[in-house]
């Protein structure tokens, strides 16, 4: 059975949002939030959420740096930013910040139901920044079950990286927290991308979170 979490601040945009989840398939289970705080208050719960789906306009903490915070804290749970804005600055910007997915207001919900059911199977959905099968397929795991880097073939230095990678952390910052050169890490990142069958940071993200790679 599947979870979501909407995070959306005007009650009826949220409303409408709940009640169009809930054709995602039979079963569908939705939670609502209405800023972070709440959303915090139901992860710490101890909820299991498929995916969230976080407006980008917020009050208090934003939408961007509340997806920063969920990176870290939750790297298994995808995370689809949703916003009125849908310009290629603010996309790129979502999807590099370890958005799973992009959907603009103005979608149908058909089109909306659509890049939910990409973003669950496994495939990075952006208003055409990254195409649709953009990342290798990669089935949904088992809720609770989680993948171990060793499980791709990573070493335990690999590992580490890619969790530093999977807190924002920059080439530099890795190579300063782990003592080793630049390129070292870049040879690192080549290795891990081929391991987990993608090609950026940000195809990484949506492997992590869809294969519930504990980091």
């Amino acid at each position: 059975m599947v979870t979501l979490l909407v995070v959306e601040d005007h009650e009826l945009v949220r409303e409408g949002l709940v009640q169009t989840l809930r054709q995602l398939e039979p079963g569908v289970t939705v939670y609502e939030a209405s800023d972070s705080a709440g959303a915090t208050a139901l992860l710490r719960q101890g909820l299991v959420f498929n995916l969230m789906l976080l407006d980008l306009a917020l009050p208090g903490i934003d939408g961007l740096s509340y997806l920063r915070t969920l990176r870290r804290r939750y790297p298994a749970m995808p995370v689809v930013i949703l916003s009125a804005y849908d310009d290629a600055h603010t996309v790129k910007k979502a999807m590099s910040g370890g958005a799973a997915g992009f959907v603009s207001k103005s979608y149908s919900s058909e089109r909306l139901l659509t890049a939910l059911r990409e973003t669950l199977a496994g495939r990075a959905f952006s208003t055409g920044v990254l195409p649709a099968n953009s990342v290798a397929h990669a089935p949904r795991p088992p809720m609770g079950k989680y993948a171990e880097p060793s499980d791709f073939g990573l070493t335990e230095r690999q590992a580490e990286v890619l969790g530093l990678m999977a807190r924002g952390k920059t080439n530099r910052d890795i190579a300063a927290l782990l003592n080793l050169s630049e390129g070292t890490v870049k040879v690192h990142l080549t290795a891990i991308f081929k391991a987990l069958g993608v090609a950026s940071r940000t195809q990484a993200m949506v492997v992590i979170a869809r294969r519930g790679i504990r980091l």
